[in-house]
């Protein structure tokens, strides 16, 4: 499988060199986590004429709720196991068309309306492994800032740089290739077969 290393902030033609398949490792300043709220604090913000802290433009987008300790006067990430990312369809699209975010990272995929904005846009989805948590807080060097505090830990804006996060597996495309659907094919395919064998109707 081809395997990028990218720095942020990340074009548009870089993003739409990614295929499902692909492995990516990230490094650099623009990295984001943004879970429900703060998906929905950057939106508010834009219809109300205000910016949000960050530039999101070129950015990776974490779906997780890290947790984060004070060592020495700063914060550290200590796990930081990705969130599923169904929660966040609701915003997805509408936030990518807006913020223009290159690469957004999470668990179990996305739904039609993100698949359409990723290939509109030129950005992709990429799946982390749940469960590894510490691995992927040893790719996150560096807190910068603390944002949207308010929201919580696991909902607050963290600002990160990034060096070699990763392996992250690219399994939505701005081509309109979906791993997701590709999978739910086939194990309807598979279920269809087995129903018959056992002379079952579903």
């Amino acid at each position: 499988m081809p395997e990028y290393h990218l720095t942020t902030p990340i074009s548009e033609a870089d993003a739409r060199k990614l295929k499902v398949g692909d492995i990516v490792y990230v490094s650099g300043e623009h990295v984001y986590t943004a879970r429900d709220e703060a998906h929905q604090r950057a939106l508010e913000l834009l219809k109300k004429g205000e910016k949000p802290p960050v530039d999101f433009n070129g950015s990776v987008i974490y779906h997780v709720g890290p947790v984060a300790w004070k060592k020495g006067g700063k914060w550290q990430i200590v796990s930081a196991g990705p969130t599923t990312s169904t929660r966040m369809e609701l915003f997805e699209d509408e936030f990518l068309r807006k913020y223009r975010a290159r690469i957004i990272v999470g668990k179990g995929g996305m739904g039609p309306k993100t698949l359409a904005a990723l290939k509109e846009v030129g950005a992709v989805y990429c799946s982390y492994t749940g469960g590894c948590g510490a691995l992927a807080a040893k790719g996150l060097k560096e807190v910068r800032a603390y944002e949207w505090q308010d929201l919580g830990m696991p909902e607050a804006l963290w600002v990160i740089t990034a060096k070699d996060f990763g392996p992250l597996l690219v399994t939505m495309d701005s081509h309109g290739n979906s791993l997701h659907d590709e999978i739910a094919k086939k194990v309807e395919a598979k279920k269809a077969e087995v129903y018959a064998k056992l002379g079952i109707k579903p």
